[in-house]
């Protein structure tokens, strides 16, 4: 079985690849300099060229404050860019894999947000996410929309590690109005493969059991045996330019352990 990795040098990709690997599948790893998915023609050719069965889409705009000024960026890549890999996809009757987000939703929800849920953005990299689904349900019959949260993993920029590399200052703030479910990578990962496995549809994949950004930063300090001084805090006194969900809790969960449970492993295994 041989899959294509859109964004495979990413922090999920860098984890997933070698993962698919071990279980059996051909790896077609692609970074935008081998496949720049804003380009119709070219993905088109290298997508009918490579032939997989299954493509992974994990390339995306990320940056979630940076999308509220370049709304175009963002819509390019999460948009656009999905909407050309759905169209290939289709063309060669390959399975499309999704990787989405829990920014989808405006967080005003009192329980966990199902797969069924309306999805209501309140940011523009939630929006431009929630479009790319839209692009893919409409040119890809064959797909896996798999929403994630809070995810973190050795191969990029994340909560975790901004958190350790804070823990010489006198104070921490942290915000404690904002509650989700911490993701590890390789976790996601395995979900995948497991959801590769399930009918075509929308899938929710994230750490099991939710928290808030303070009490993750105080069990990433309580794992790691280190002593600071961490504050609670409201998310209004950060004026960041892009709006977070407050509940961002995934229900109908696929696959993935007890998040603290992921953490400790995460940690172990963790080079500084």
């Amino acid at each position: 079985m041989r899959v294509l990795v859109t964004g495979a040098n990413g922090m999920l990709g860098q984890d997933l690849c070698p993962i698919l690997e071990d279980n059996g599948y051909e790896v077609i790893e692609t970074n935008k300099n081998i496949l720049n998915i804003t380009d119709s023609k070219a993905t088109e050719i290298f997508i009918l060229e490579k032939r997989p069965n299954i493509i992974i889409h994990c390339a995306a705009y990320t940056n979630v404050d940076l999308a509220e000024s370049n709304y175009s960026d963002a819509y390019a890549v999460n948009v656009t860019g999905s909407e050309i890999v759905a169209k290939a996809a289709k063309q060669i009757e390959a399975s499309l894999v999704y990787i989405s987000t829990d920014y989808v939703f405006d967080g005003t929800k009192n329980s966990p947000y199902l797969p069924s849920d309306i999805p209501k953005p309140i940011n523009n990299y939630g929006k431009t996410k929630y479009l790319g689904e839209e692009a893919v349900r409409k040119y890809c019959k064959k797909y896996y929309i798999v929403r994630t949260s809070w995810l973190y993993g050795h191969h990029g920029n994340n909560f975790v590690e901004k958190i350790i590399s804070l823990k010489d200052k006198e104070k921490i703030l942290v915000v404690n109005d904002e509650i989700g479910c911490p993701t590890w990578t390789v976790d996601l990962s395995n979900a995948i493969i497991d959801i590769l496995n399930e009918p075509y549809g929308i899938y929710h994949a994230c750490g099991n059991n939710s928290t808030s950004r303070y009490d993750f930063a105080k069990e990433i300090f309580k794992q790691l045996g280190i002593k600071v001084n961490l504050v609670p805090c409201s998310s209004k006194e950060f004026k960041l330019p892009a709006k977070r969900p407050k509940f961002s809790v995934l229900g109908d969960n696929k696959s993935c352990r007890n998040w603290d449970k992921a953490l400790k492993d995460y940690l172990n295994l963790r080079i500084d």
